[in-house]
């Protein structure tokens, strides 16, 4: 069963016990998504909190020109969530959609506060998911305003090599914030190096 695996991946940040598993695999819902599925659409209010089985996300934002910003990728293990858009309940400016047929886990809000009324483990495993997002947001606001986008292309590859054989050229300059013909320099001159 696919909620083995996010009990697995919960188990590594705290021990939970047989209670707590099957609390997991009851709040949890298993979904498969299609490649080129939206799972959020700009104006939806995010409802769930999804946790990647099986597949490959991207999070994006259109500006009013029609150019897509990626915000984020998702693999699996990897959690992707309008977080704003889910606590304030308003409409979101995001859409979240599948590069690949995936296999995703959700909770949706309800079940999360019950979770979290319910059972401290699964509280400070949600701070503890919290606190990491936080961490990493933080660093690529700062590797944003502080960086070559050489040095972020390069951080890149360090960080996330198995993206490459899973995320298209287009989608990764995207990301780092530069055009495909930009990334496309910065690449031959990588490897002239």
């Amino acid at each position: 069963m696919t909620t083995k695996l996010l009990i697995n991946y919960f188990e590594n940040l705290l021990p939970l016990n047989e209670d707590e598993k099957s609390i997991v695999e009851e709040a949890f819902k298993e979904r498969r998504v299609k490649r080129r599925q939206l799972i959020l659409q700009e104006g939806d209010i995010c409802k769930h909190h999804t946790f990647v089985v099986e597949g490959c996300f991207r999070m994006y934002m259109v500006d009013e020109k029609g150019k897509e910003h990626n915000l984020q990728f998702a693999i699996e293990n990897w959690w992707i969530t309008d977080i704003g858009s889910f606590y304030s309940e308003e409409p979101s400016r995001l859409y979240i959609e599948a590069l690949e047929n995936s296999i995703v886990l959700q909770l949706k809000k309800e079940d999360q506060i019950k979770l979290f009324d319910n059972n401290q483990t699964f509280n400070r495993i949600f701070r503890i998911l919290t606190e990491k997002a936080l961490v990493s947001a933080q660093r690529r606001i700062l590797q944003n305003i502080s960086s070559t986008a050489e040095e972020r292309y390069l951080d890149f590859l360090k960080r996330h090599p198995y993206f490459f054989n899973r995320i298209s050229n287009v989608q990764i300059a995207s990301y780092l914030g530069v055009t495909p013909e930009f990334l496309s320099t910065i690449r031959n001159k990588i490897a002239k190096s």
